[in-house]
């Protein structure tokens, strides 16, 4: 177990995900499994099926967890798959679904799996072994098609001077490491002052969104994912970027019940109907203190919602 691992707004999330208890409480990605056993602990009416498409962290929440018996089950999945996987193991509408969408301090303190510009590894930054690897796609895509990664994913605004020193570069033979990439970033950008955000933050984030289909995860799970709730069931999810927390923002504002329609018609047409509740107006952000002691929390933006009585 990753001696660096602390949850993120771990009691918030207990006082948010606990009233509605006791039920089947859904981490969809248990991770190491500190928000699991916080939950678990808060409430002996819970009980836990966890997910996760990382195999190793899926090991080690294994272990974390088994002092709360056959009280928790755990599945190797993406979180866009709970639908799948509910109908799969015919269990009962969840009282609580979980999702944090950030990395692991697994994943990001390991070398070996890419994540970290400060340390270096192999370009490969999937959060589980399947599919193309970062490497894959700094080395195969052209110059077009990186900007636009960078830019969209990224909010990079210097795009496309990065994409095309990255096609420059892989001429002399291909990108491999991290260290290798980050080179070609703080050629373009500078070294950075001392104390500032690094300059290759913003590539490794969107490189790392696409290579995991990031923000197409989280549009396929939001909705589903109230659907699957009981009436009065909750749903708490932690963003760590505006990109996240702009998608849950406003499908949470939609399945409130909100019109979507253009400004402008006379009557609404999206035919917007209630399935929730907002318990977060604004998004539940960490205390200074918890920013003192976990720097990894600082951008973690929380919001929830409660299921509708009634519209199951």
């Amino acid at each position: 177990m990753s001696a660096h691992h602390v949850p993120v707004l771990r009691d918030s999330v207990v006082a948010l995900l606990r009233p509605s208890a006791p039920g089947l409480l859904v981490d969809a990605t248990v991770g190491l499994g500190g928000h699991a056993a916080a939950l678990l602990g808060a409430d002996p009416g819970f009980r836990l099926l966890g997910l996760d498409r990382d195999g190793e962290a899926l090991e080690l929440a294994r272990e974390r967890l088994r002092g709360y018996g056959n009280r928790v089950r755990l599945v190797r999945a993406r979180f866009s798959e709970l639908p799948r996987i509910l109908a799969e193991l015919a269990e009962e509408p969840p009282a609580a679904i979980l999702a944090d969408l950030g990395c692991s301090s697994l994943q990001l303190d390991d070398p070996g799996r890419g994540f970290s510009f400060r340390l270096d590894g192999p370009l490969d930054m999937r959060m589980g072994s399947e599919g193309p690897t970062a490497a894959d796609l700094v080395n195969s895509l052209d110059e077009e098609e990186l900007m636009r990664i960078l830019w969209n994913f990224g909010e990079e605004r210097r795009a496309r001077a990065i994409a095309r020193a990255i096609v420059d570069r892989r001429k002399g033979g291909p990108l491999t490491t991290t260290r290798e990439l980050a080179e070609v970033v703080i050629q373009v950008l500078g070294p950075g002052r001392r104390g500032r955000v690094h300059p290759a933050t913003r590539t490794f984030q969107a490189l790392r969104i696409a290579v995991n289909d990031e923000l197409g995860e989280i549009e396929r799970f939001l909705e589903p994912a109230v659907d699957a709730l009981r009436p009065g069931g909750r749903l708490a999810v932690i963003s760590f970027h505006s990109l996240e927390d702009r998608i849950v923002k406003h499908t949470l504002r939609r399945l409130e019940g909100r019109c979507t329609c253009p400004p402008g018609l006379p009557v609404c047409r999206c035919g917007a109907t209630a399935k929730v509740r907002l318990l977060t107006r604004r998004p539940v952000t960490p205390s200074p203190a918890e920013e003192a002691a976990n720097p990894r929390a600082r951008s973690a933006r929380l919001r929830a919602a409660e299921r509708v009585e009634g519209d199951a």
